[in-house]
């Protein structure tokens, strides 16, 4: 009871507005508390297996720079209204406006955080401010968004309970009318409100000596054993708020000469002067989320091999292919696999055509194969302008894009009867459609088709629903719809005159949910299946290869398959003609670049390395950093890697000839 009366008393004084500020700011925090609670909870395989208690605490410690920093930036407005020096907030009506500012806010804030926490399965990272350019061209969001309020319903329910609390639990300053002494009121509140914007600004900067730089959302790898964690240091208003407008490419200079960087890696590619090329048709499948741990044949090893996998049809497949026993996508988005698969450039810091490089000049296996007569043309069954595929397609060289709006005009398949509701039409039908409009180009052509049925909002058409229930985890049924889609695909066009003379490339453009804890570890996320098809068998000879694979391998392994003779500029290898201790991976984490090569995995931060796992280690457990003879190596290759793309994406330098 005295304790009540004394803060009435308080929040009566000249300090009232000052004593209410700060207990709802410290009322943000533990919203902000709740928020990441809820975010761990909801992805807790990803993480529980790791955390210590002192890992705990060091991330909760770190979270709290990252906190204060999201909070001030979501209350400068409130702060300002409540401590600016005027009697005009002497009133009941303004301090009402107030507490509605500083509901609205933090209600968005939360929003923010618990939203973000039901994507992190797709992208194993905090949302950024690319996400508004990622999603500009649809026109669907709003029937997703309702599915996932259906699907994450106690989501909403913690939502509007903590909105609730904090609207009843706000503390208002006392505003009857008192005999107030002008200079005195003004001063106190002259003195707090600077008070205030000095801590504010260095809350947001993280620190207050002139040597603290703002932090940034790299900075959350301090308080952490493992990237993936840095999603539960920071939180969403931050990540978004602190990468508008930023510069995403900059240029370190680890080697001074460009000889010295050259020496340790380029991606410049210049193939025998005598080469000679075979006029092969090229077809590559980029396959909705269709992560290696859905893939049987690529999972003898797991669950004590008992393990069938989802995909009866890919596994055949893969028996007459040439796979490889690490394999990798080089990001975690779709629009990180379409440059990584088709113009061999991996995703660093950020999607690359969504940042400004992405107006550079541009190559790829479309450019390279029209320059030498092939009709190229790319397929997507979502409308025209879907994730900036047609834009990103055009950019690289194809010279036709094939979308919803032209297979709805083919009077020979179903039309909007074919569209799933969500995104694109079913993949059955649009595979279909794909392996006809092939038989209507001229050869050699280059072909490549992005499916879309095995995501999100993850349904099947009604007619599959008997035949693929529901399984493991709600993905497993749509991968087995796709595998399906895939087979009748095969089935005709095994039919067609050009199938013998084509090389078909299967691989996803990602990962996505996981049952399994080999597939949510920081490298296990990236893990998708990289399979060269070649239906006459001159190419290759079929088998699993003891090697490394990745996304950004496929552009030169296919054009060093069809003997292509010209350079070209290419962030990976040819898996064909490079030795196996010779191949390597390198993807991108919350700051972090993760670097596969010597059985190992190398993690990074752009200043020095944090750990080193060895690939037999599934879990990424025993960090052996400091151990391994080839770290060193490791390290050269890295920052060669880094210096290269930094330095290409910022001098337009992208094709062999700039």
């Amino acid at each position: 009871m005295r304790i009540r009366e004394s803060l009435d008393s308080v929040l009566r004084s000249d300090a009232g507005p000052i004593v209410a500020t700060v207990i709802n700011i410290l009322m943000a925090y533990v919203v902000s508390f709740i928020a990441r609670v809820a975010y761990f909870l909801e992805n807790y395989s990803y993480f529980a297996e790791s955390l210590t208690a002192s890992g705990v605490a060091d991330i909760l410690r770190g979270s709290l720079a990252f906190d204060t920093s999201g909070i001030i930036y979501m209350n400068i407005l409130y702060m300002f209204m409540m401590l600016v020096p005027t009697h005009l907030k002497e009133t009941v009506a303004y301090h009402k406006a107030c507490r509605i500012v500083y509901v609205v806010f933090n209600a968005l804030a939360l929003m923010m955080n618990l939203g973000d926490s039901v994507y992190f399965k797709y992208t194993m990272r905090r949302t950024t401010s690319t996400v508004f350019s990622e999603f500009s061209g649809e026109n669907n969001l709003g029937g997703i968004f309702g599915i996932e309020i259906l699907r994450h319903w106690y989501l909403v329910l913690l939502f509007a309970a903590v909105v609730y609390l904090m609207w009843k639990a706000y503390v208002s300053p006392k505003t009857e009318r008192r005999n107030l002494v002008w200079w005195r009121f003004t001063a106190v509140n002259v003195v707090c409100l600077a008070v205030v914007v000095g801590l504010s600004i260095a809350g947001i900067r993280g620190g207050f000596t002139r040597a603290t730089r703002p932090i940034t959302i790299s900075n959350a790898n301090q308080y952490v054993s493992r990237p993936i964690e840095t999603a539960l240091v920071l939180n969403t208003p931050f990540s978004i708020i602190r990468t508008i407008g930023k510069k995403v490419f900059v240029t370190p200079e680890y080697y001074k000469s460009e000889e010295e960087m050259e020496s340790v890696f380029t991606p410049v590619h210049v193939p025998a002067t005598d080469s000679v090329m075979r006029r092969k048709n090229v077809v590559v499948f980029i396959v909705e989320s269709f992560g290696r741990e859905y893939i049987g044949a690529l999972n003898g090893t797991l669950d004590n091999s008992t393990y069938k996998g989802y995909t009866p049809f890919v596994d055949s497949l893969i028996e007459h292919s040439a796979t490889f026993k690490w394999s990798y996508c080089n990001g975690r988005k779709s629009i990180d696999g379409m440059p990584s698969i088709l113009s061999s450039i991996p995703m660093f810091v950020e999607p690359f055509f969504l940042t400004p490089a992405s107006l550079n000049k541009v190559g790829g296996i479309a450019r390279s194969l029209s320059d030498e007569g092939y009709e190229t043309a790319f397929f997507h069954g979502a409308q025209r302008g879907s994730m900036g595929f047609q834009a990103f397609s055009r950019s690289t060289g194809f010279g036709e894009y094939y979308g919803r709006e032209d297979f709805d005009a083919d009077p020979r398949y179903g039309g909007e009867e074919d569209f799933d509701g969500n995104w694109a039409i079913w993949d059955e039908p649009f595979l279909q459609y794909y392996c006809t409009k092939m038989g209507e180009m001229k050869e050699p052509f280059m072909t490549a088709v992005f499916t879309a049925s095995s995501h999100h909002p993850y349904v099947i058409p009604e007619k599959y629903k008997e035949k693929y229930p529901e399984e493991g985890i709600i993905m497993h049924k749509c991968i087995r719809y796709t595998d399906n889609a895939l087979r009748r695909f095969f089935d005709e066009a095994k039919k067609q005159p050009w199938y013998r003379n084509t090389l078909f490339v299967l691989t996803s453009d990602h990962t996505n949910l996981s049952d399994h804890q080999e597939y949510q570890t920081d490298l296990g996320g990236f893990c998708s299946p990289i399979v060269f098809y070649d239906p006459s068998g001159e190419l290759f000879e079929p088998g699993m290869r003891e090697k490394v694979a990745q996304q950004i391998d496929i552009m030169p392994s296919v054009l060093g398959l069809l003997g292509y003779g010209k350079p070209y500029v290419a962030f990976g290898c040819d898996l064909f003609t490079t030795a196996p201790e010779d191949t390597w991976a390198v993807n991108y984490l919350n700051g972090i670049y993760q670097y596969v090569r010597f059985g190992h995995v190398l993690q990074f931060d752009g200043e020095k390395t944090k750990a080193v796992y060895a690939l037999t280690d599934s879990l990424m457990k025993e960090n052996v950093v400091g151990k391994v003879a080839e770290q060193g190596q490791m390290e050269a290759e890295v920052k060669a890697i880094i210096q290269q793309y930094m330095g290409r994406m910022n001098g337009d330098k992208l094709t062999a000839n700039e």
